[in-house]
């Protein structure tokens, strides 16, 4: 196996928002259902579509719910985020050894675009697939097929790397590898029960695995 081209998603993968989105989420929930929302009860909120997430508490309110959580989230983005460690060594090693890097994300651009500047990830990817250039979000085989078509690349000589579910069945349906992180908010073994092909303990582990020595 010749692994040519690297995707990514991006929270939970790349930069942490973990922060960043359980407060958003309760910040939105505790101003529409007070006092109804821990902390632990929105883990299974992280990784949907903000749409899906609310629609299905409340449909009538979604378009409002989803202002009300991304007021919050761009007020406090840059005081939350944070990059994963050894994340920037890596990308800037794949990207100065010319592998094709790509995003792939359930995120709006505007969104996508304050994290990778704010983490200075911005200058190595040829392609960022965001929730605005798709139809279908993962873990249909879409954004991860589109990122290919852009760059020009061949599933079987890519590998899918994400920390959720969605990410895993998304590289498994577009006919990539796939690779979770051990660093998931929702536990490793979780991410063990969709049975991605590695698993990376430090984003320096896929070095390895793409054979960069």
């Amino acid at each position: 196996m010749k692994i040519e081209t690297i995707l990514f998603d991006l929270d939970g993968t790349l930069i942490n928002t973990n922060e960043l989105i359980i407060e958003s989420f309760l910040h939105t929930l505790n101003h529409y259902y007070p006092n109804q929302y821990k902390r632990e009860d929105v883990f299974s909120f992280i990784g949907p579509p903000l749409y899906d997430t609310f629609a299905e508490m409340n449909e009538g309110k979604v378009e409002e719910m989803m202002a009300v959580y991304r007021k919050f989230n761009h007020e406090q983005h840059d005081v939350l985020v944070k990059e994963f460690d050894s994340v920037f060594e890596t990308v800037e090693m794949l990207h100065q050894k010319g592998y094709k890097l790509g995003i792939v994300t359930t995120k709006i651009r505007s969104t996508v675009n304050m994290g990778l500047k704010l983490t200075n990830l911005d200058q190595f990817f040829d392609v960022v697939v965001t929730l605005d250039d798709v139809e279908n979000a993962k873990p249909h085989p879409e954004p991860v097929l589109t990122a290919l078509k852009q760059l020009d690349a061949k599933a079987e000589h890519a590998i899918m790397v994400g920390d959720n579910y969605h990410d895993i069945e998304a590289g498994k349906h577009a006919g990539t590898k796939t690779a979770g992180v051990s660093w998931t908010i929702k536990g490793e073994e979780f991410l063990k029960a969709y049975n991605p092909d590695f698993m990376l303990h430090k984003m320096t582990d896929l070095l390895k695995i793409v054979g960069v020595e």
